[in-house]
């Protein structure tokens, strides 16, 4: 199966067992903007909460708020959004489609980079134990071509983008040979910004409105808050903030399903400590977020770091953890050290003085401050898409399976009735009734248990309880596991505590 293929079943069941929907879709849908349905909201819910147990319960010194989508516009202008929140845009004449001009010239060293690393696993099978991977690449002159390829057209990227050089972009993307993917021409209009905020006003009449902002980050709700949480929690450097809400982005090229949308969820957290030790923190919490991902139950090789060559304009280092999609190795959260940019800024334009005292070094300075942030639609379309999987069984059969991790499943545990008679079905509603209080359960009776089975696998529930004619007789039911299939028998009053064990946050979280 082609990525592309996997791309496009990812979508399909996504939409077919509950997961998400076109919003609007009776209206032929709106680009770029999802609605969660009913299995979808729970896993998604489940992320959240996972990630800020991970990030609130976990640590003393950390805690969390929900500030306001609408902010003072003078927010964003202090933080930089409104001069400088901009992506550069290119168009195709011939396809008239738009185009991010960063993103094609990424994609372009991306593809240099895979055929550098096409050639260093040939020549590993070639040589075996003995092959120098650092030796083959300095010195094989095929792939030092591409290096050098590579590098020359990075560094020119990389300037173009810290000058705002967009003449130079565009004549890049020329140089490069840069084709349009729908219509193949290189037929481009100049690149120009585009800022990414969506505006709307506030106000009873129109003429004493007021233009403000649908927030592009849920940061700043965080710094404009920040001396309040300090000094109503008494909270001592070094300490953070953590919030999970929604943030709006007029994306250029919003596409690749949940990727990049224009309504979207963040979890951000915003650490503060003294100035000169933020980048020992940004290492400890680039580590920290590495380690949490992987909890999950995902390998380490569908991660890896991406160092930015362009810092923002707030940063003094950021590092972006990147999940490898369908489409490729991409963002799925970042790490940056935003110096003291915020709260200087925010002090600057507000009046007031944002500082911290302390008592150790007795004095007062605005804290720098490292974000990690995350998206929460991201992270949910790579759980999805990871715990995706087509399997043939013994019998020749074949089942399309969700192994989710069990404590994000949406729904926990099914009860089964083997039949829908004989006081099974009524024990079955007994048993739901019992377990609900403490997990989220299906009850099903309809069709064949096998079928039933295959339903609750296509969602992702890890646990199948069955009731059956000698569940009436010994009070035993049987407990089927969605992984490995295998089925034990287990007194009824056991169910809660096998699976409390196996779904304990407790478990993952250590």
């Amino acid at each position: 199966m082609t990525q592309e293929e996997f791309f496009k079943k990812i979508i399909a069941h996504s939409k077919e067992y509950g997961f998400v929907f076109q919003s609007s879709e009776i209206y032929d849908g709106l680009s770029a903007v999802y609605d969660y349905a009913q299995n979808g909201v729970e896993l998604k819910n489940n992320i959240k909460q996972y990630w800020w147990k991970s990030m609130v319960y976990m640590h003393e010194n950390i805690v969390g708020i929900d500030s306001a989508i609408f902010m003072h516009p003078t927010t964003w202008k202090a933080s930089g959004h409104i001069d400088a929140f901009n992506d550069p845009m290119i168009d195709n004449k011939d396809s008239k489609k738009r185009y991010r001009a960063d993103v094609l010239m990424e994609e372009f060293l991306t593809k240099i980079e895979d055929k550098i690393e096409k050639e260093v696993e040939k020549a590993a099978k070639r040589f075996g134990e003995t092959f120098n991977r650092e030796m083959f690449i300095s010195t094989n002159p095929r792939v030092v071509e591409y290096k050098t390829k590579h590098d020359s057209i990075k560094e020119r990227f990389v300037k173009a983008l810290t000058n705002n050089d967009l003449t130079d972009l565009k004549q890049l993307i020329v140089d490069c040979e840069i084709v349009c993917p729908i219509s193949g021409t290189r037929n481009w209009t100049e690149v120009r910004q585009f800022n990414l905020m969506f505006s709307t006003q506030m106000g009873s009449l129109s003429e004493e409105a007021s233009t403000i902002y649908l927030r592009p980050e849920t940061a700043q709700g965080i710094f404009v808050n920040y001396l309040n949480v300090q000094k109503t929690g008494r909270m001592k450097i070094p300490f953070g903030i953590a919030q999970i809400g929604k943030a709006f982005r007029n994306e250029i090229v919003a596409r690749q399903f949940l990727f990049r949308m224009k309504e979207f969820e963040q979890m951000e957290m915003q650490f503060f400590v003294r100035p000169g030790e933020e980048l020992k923190w940004f290492e400890y919490w680039k580590e920290q977020r590495l380690n949490w991902h992987l909890s999950l139950g995902i390998p380490r090789e569908k991660y890896k770091f991406h160092v930015h060559d362009k810092l923002a304009h707030y940063a003094n280092a950021a590092v972006d953890i990147e999940f490898e999609f369908p489409f490729g190795f991409k963002e799925i959260e970042g790490i940056h050290s935003r110096t003291d940019f915020d709260l200087s800024s925010h002090q600057k334009f507000s009046g007031k003085k944002i500082q911290y005292f302390d008592p150790e070094l007795n004095e007062s300075y605005v804290p720098y401050v490292v974000e990690t942030s995350i998206g929460v639609d991201r992270t949910f379309f790579s759980i999805l898409g990871y715990a995706y999987n087509e399997e043939k069984l013994e019998d020749g059969t074949e089942r399309v399976v969700l192994k989710i991790p069990p404590m994000l499943a949406p729904v926990k545990l099914a009860i089964l009735p083997l039949i829908n008679k004989d006081g099974l079905d009524e024990l079955g509603h007994k048993v739901f009734s019992d377990l609900k209080y403490d997990f989220n359960c299906q009850y099903d009776e309809k069709d064949s248990i096998g079928k039933r089975y295959r339903r609750q696998d296509a969602i992702g529930t890890p646990f199948c309880i069955t009731i059956d004619h000698d569940t009436l007789n010994d009070n035993t039911v049987t407990i089927r596991y969605r992984d490995t299939m295998k089925q034990e028998r287990i007194d009824i009053s056991r169910i809660n505590e096998i699976i409390s064990d196996k779904l304990s946050f407790k478990t993952f979280l250590k």
